[in-house]
């Protein structure tokens, strides 16, 4: 396995906090990573049966073990150790003691907040990015990609993508919900997949995809959050400056690897890929999730929004960075057309407070200005989220 890009901050937060703790989507190379980067700690997985009962029923005794601290995988499994270890990191303030995974938000998220606030880095891992995927000559073509996904195991083993997709669905997702939710009819559920993706890069409107599915807006809402917290997909919130706008206006919806997305919609080669009615969709979920990518990578949550007003004009991606607007456009075409602009230039009449002129990520060759907007290809650059935030950060 390639060192990961999020090692060096990795590294960094164990220096500054007792607790770090490792969030993203199963398969993501947690486990991995953090085995990797502490080799001589003592390792515990609580997806292992045995391991995960000794937890429950002495939580003390099991935690005994590592006084010196240790890792432990998965630790959504067993939330209620994280308030006895809390006892454990009170007494002693060693940095870097103890090294947490987890691929739920929900129950963890709420023993951290109960348990290890103001103790605990929280750091977030997704699949490979582009930059890691170059150890594996595999970031060239951004539709080869949108087909394979970019989860580790697909590159370092080899793997067939539609083998592993159909098996992570059923192994992850399908069990992973059922978990979370009392899943009563999974072929609805799995209907609901199939139109989500269909629906990637759109406003989703959850009475239509109710309609579809044949359950209720609460079901669907209830499925989407279940979606998120599992990180399999995300969000992008619209642009207002009246913050409570933003939160009753609906959001875009984007799968955290587009490889899921290709499965669902059964697009198995690039050429499919890039003759979909869905390619825009596609290629601007690739770049916006390597965007995210690249600031969890440096350690924080991205603040992305797109922009559309009541005339329909659009901006597919807005970064806001220490105050500043970012405002990006999203192409798959490989040739630059005046039209690209188009929203770019109508943003910028609005009386919006530290905007830039923006950018063009677009699948071409060549890299250049136009009236102050830089248009280059994502994949020609080392890190996008670097490349578009440098002269702000």
């Amino acid at each position: 396995m390639i060192k990961r890009d999020i090692s060096k901050e990795l590294i960094q937060s164990a220096g500054e906090y007792p607790v770090v703790t490792v969030l993203g989507p199963r398969q993501s190379g947690k486990t991995t990573l953090v085995r990797m980067t502490f080799p001589n700690k003592t390792y515990f997985s609580l997806e292992d049966p045995d391991v995960r009962m000794v937890a429950e029923t002495d939580p003390r005794g099991f935690l005994g073990q590592i006084e010196e601290g240790g890792i432990l995988d998965e630790v959504q499994r067993v939330p209620e150790l994280l308030s006895y270890l809390q006892g454990m990191i009170d007494k002693s303030k060693k940095r870097g003691r103890f090294i947490l995974t987890g691929s739920h938000q929900p129950k963890l998220q709420e023993a951290i907040n109960q348990s290890l606030a103001g103790r605990t880095a929280m750091l977030t891992l997704w699949p490979f990015s582009l930059n890691e995927l170059r150890h594996y000559n595999s970031a060239s073509d951004p539709f080869e990609l949108i087909v394979h996904g970019c989860f580790p195991r697909l590159y370092e083993e080899k793997l067939n993508s539609r083998r592993f997709f159909n098996g992570y669905l059923q192994t992850y997702v399908e069990r992973d919900v059922r978990t979370l939710i009392q899943l009563h009819d999974l072929s609805q559920f799995q209907r609901f997949l199939i139109l989500l993706a269909g629906r990637v890069g759109q406003i989703v409107n959850l009475s239509s995809l109710s309609n579809d599915v044949g359950v209720s807006s609460t079901t669907i809402r209830n499925w989407i959050s279940v979606l998120k917290a599992s990180y399999i997909i995300f969000e992008v919130p619209p642009f207002f400056e009246n913050i409570r706008k933003r939160v009753v206006k609906s959001p875009k919806i984007f799968f955290t690897d587009v490889g899921l997305t290709s499965f669902l919609l059964g697009i198995a080669t690039a050429e499919q890929a890039y003759r979909d009615p869905l390619r825009g969709n596609l290629y601007e979920n690739l770049i916006i999730a390597e965007i995210v990518k690249g600031a969890f990578i440096n350690g924080f949550r991205p603040e992305i929004y797109f922009f559309r007003d009541s005339h329909g004009n659009e901006v597919d991606l807005l970064i806001r960075e220490k105050g500043v607007i970012i405002p990006i456009e999203i192409k798959s075409a490989t040739t630059f057309t005046s039209n690209f602009i188009k929203g770019l230039k109508q943003i910028q009449k609005l009386r919006i407070k530290k905007i830039t002129p923006g950018s063009i990520l677009y699948n071409g060759e060549k890299k250049f200005n136009v009236e102050g907007i830089q248009v280059f290809n994502p994949f020609h650059v080392k890190n996008i989220w670097k490349t578009l935030v440098a002269p702000f950060e």
